[in-house]
C-alpha cells in the first residue's frame, strides 16, 4: 500500500512538472516567438493593415471597406464608389443577404442599382459590371473590379476638376493583380484609392 501511494505521488509529480513545462512553452513562448515573427516579417498585416492619412491619423483598413456617401446615404461623386454591402461596411459585423438569384427582392434591387448606377456614372446599363451591383460574402470587401473602377473615371474626374488621364493613372498605379499571376481576379482597392485622390496636390 505504501509502495503504490510512493509511485501514484511521483508519477503525479511527473505528470505536474510535464504540464508546468509544456504550460510555458506553449501558452507563453510559442505565442511571444510568433507574435515577434509577426511584428518583424509583417508588422502592417499583424496590426490590421492600418491606413494613415497624411497626418498619421488612422482613416481604416485596407481589408475593409467602407462607405463614401454623404449623411443621407447618397454616393459622393468625387470619390470611387464601393460594391453593395448588406451590413453598410460595418466592421462590426459581416455577412451577405443571403438571397438567392431567383429572389425577386433580390432582382429588383439589382435592376434598380444597375439603374442608379449607370445614371450615376454617365455609362449604359451594358457598361456596369456586376459587382457594382452584388454584395460580398462578408459586406467588407475593399476591392471593386477594374472594369467597374473604370466606368466611375470620368465622374470622379469631373467633379475634382482633374483630368482623365490622372484619375486613370491613379488607379492604374492602384490595380493589384492576381496573386501569384493566377490566384484571385484583377483589382482596386477604393480606399487606398481615395486617399491618394485626396492626397493629390
Amino acid at each position: 500500500m505504501v509502495s503504490w501511494l510512493r509511485e501514484s505521488k511521483r508519477a503525479l509529480w511527473a505528470a505536474t512538472r510535464l504540464m508546468i513545462v509544456f504550460t510555458v512553452l506553449l501558452g507563453v513562448v510559442y505565442p511571444l516567438v510568433v507574435l515577434g515573427i509577426g511584428q518583424a516579417a509583417f508588422h502592417s498585416k499583424a496590426n490590421g493593415s492600418m491606413v494613415h492619412d497624411l497626418n498619421g491619423r488612422v482613416i481604416g483598413s485596407s481589408l475593409i471597406g467602407q462607405s463614401f456617401s454623404d449623411a443621407a446615404g447618397n454616393p459622393l461623386p468625387q470619390y470611387f464608389q464601393p460594391r453593395p454591402s448588406a451590413v453598410g461596411y460595418d466592421a462590426r459585423t459581416s455577412g451577405g443577404s443571403n438571397r438567392g438569384p431567383d429572389d425577386p427582392e433580390l432582382v429588383a434591387r439589382i435592376t434598380t442599382l444597375r439603374t442608379q448606377i449607370a445614371e450615376f456614372n454617365g455609362v449604359t446599363l451594358a457598361d456596369v459590371p456586376p459587382d457594382a451591383v452584388t454584395e460580398s460574402g462578408s459586406g467588407l470587401d475593399p476591392d471593386i473590379s477594374l472594369e467597374y473602377a473604370r466606368i466611375q473615371i470620368n465622374r470622379v474626374a469631373k467633379a475634382r476638376g482633374l483630368s482623365v488621364d490622372t484619375v486613370t493613372s491613379l488607379v492604374d498605379q492602384h490595380t493589384q493583380r492576381p496573386d501569384m499571376g493566377y490566384a484571385g481576379t484583377t483589382r482596386v482597392n477604393v480606399l487606398l484609392l481615395n486617399l491618394a485622390l485626396d492626397e493629390l496636390k
